[in-house]
């Protein structure tokens, strides 16, 4: 049996919950299971997923009479797969309070700049890149941090960066972090297994 039993939270393509699955059977990530995907949407994760044998849920807000009822339901999901850590791949809703309350600094997210900076509510994907570029910024990068109440705001526990390049477009460099997320995430996880979640260091 996994010592860690981790959750998946997604809305797109899925290619960070894979390289995260793929992550966990190689022992990157050491004793670890992604026990479920939860997903708003049928998406291309949910279609991993089903590849990979992985349970996969599929709850979409719309269908739930609030987001009361949507956040229970989630919750709930969770809780039946014994979760012990929730890790968000591209998830493009914001956790509920109550799920925050439940997961006391065991909710990761993924973020692809350097926070604080072209973080906050609407701030994914290629809005992202654009945002860097006409900001003419040197670099950029992939932060990896614990989700609290804001968007993009709690303690970071891992960035890499890489230079922005004079020839970048938002698609070059889209390409380019999604290569960096994919090598980082696993490798940040597992370090916050090993010291964060057993207080071994100080989140910062």
């Amino acid at each position: 049996m996994p010592k860690h039993k981790l959750a998946v939270l997604a809305s797109g393509n899925g290619t960070n919950f894979e390289r995260l699955a793929q992550a966990c059977q190689k022992s990157e990530i050491p004793e670890s299971q992604i026990v479920c995907l939860i997903a708003d949407r049928a998406c291309g994760a949910t279609s991993r997923a089903r590849r990979l044998g992985i349970a996969s849920f599929v709850l979409e807000p719309k269908k739930f009479p609030d987001m009361e009822s949507w956040s229970k339901a989630l919750l709930d999901s969770l809780k039946k797969q014994d979760a012990g850590l929730i890790l968000l791949a591209g998830f493009l809703r914001k956790i509920p309070p109550a799920l925050i309350k439940a997961y006391p600094a065991k909710i990761l997210n993924i973020h692809p700049a350097l926070l604080p900076k072209y973080g906050g509510q609407g701030m994914y994907g290629r809005r992202v890149h654009e945002a860097v570029l006409a900001s003419k910024e040197i670099e950029t990068g992939v932060t990896i941090h614990v989700v609290d109440e804001e968007y993009d705001h709690g303690p970071v526990i891992w960035q890499e960066k890489i230079p922005v390049l004079p020839t970048d477009t938002p698609e070059t460099l889209q390409f380019r972090i999604h290569e960096i997320e994919h090598r980082a995430y696993p490798k940040a996880v597992a370090f916050y297994l090993k010291h964060i979640s057993q207080k071994r260091a100080p989140l910062r």
